[in-house]
């Protein structure tokens, strides 16, 4: 089994191909939008590579889910995230900081759990 460092240097390396960034701006705590830049074509070609480099098979959706709370009114109310949305956020990102979005749950925010440090402990999930 892959050691937390070693799966870190992969993600790091797909990322800095994937996105055109340099490997200092891949941190665990940069979010891929925020900070990397990536764009949602991108998360596409995240895990397509992400499987060629770990040699695993993330089904669509897993990694990076679509239809977040967002999608469903009724886990928004004045532009945050409720508590039935955050239950929802845990149950489809157990791998994302999600006590920390909570901690100020607001809409516009969704984008920041989606971290470096999130894809690594997918991988060591997933690497078992």
């Amino acid at each position: 089994m892959a050691s937390s460092e070693e799966i870190f240097e992969k993600v790091q390396e797909t990322l800095v191909d994937a996105l055109g960034v340099d490997d200092d701006e891949v941190t665990p705590e940069a979010t891929l939008i925020g900070d990397l830049g990536a764009e949602s074509i991108d998360f596409l070609d995240i895990v397509f590579r992400l499987e060629k480099n770990f040699d695993i098979k993330i089904p669509r959706g897993e990694l990076f889910p679509e239809n977040l709370a967002v999608a469903d009114s009724g886990f928004v109310a004045d532009g945050k995230v409720t508590a039935d949305g955050i239950a929802q956020l845990r149950e489809k990102m157990p791998h994302a900081d999600v006590d920390k979005f909570a901690q100020d749950p607001q809409v516009s925010k969704i984008p920041d759990l989606f971290t470096v440090d999130m894809i690594g402990k997918f991988i060591a999930s997933r690497l078992g």
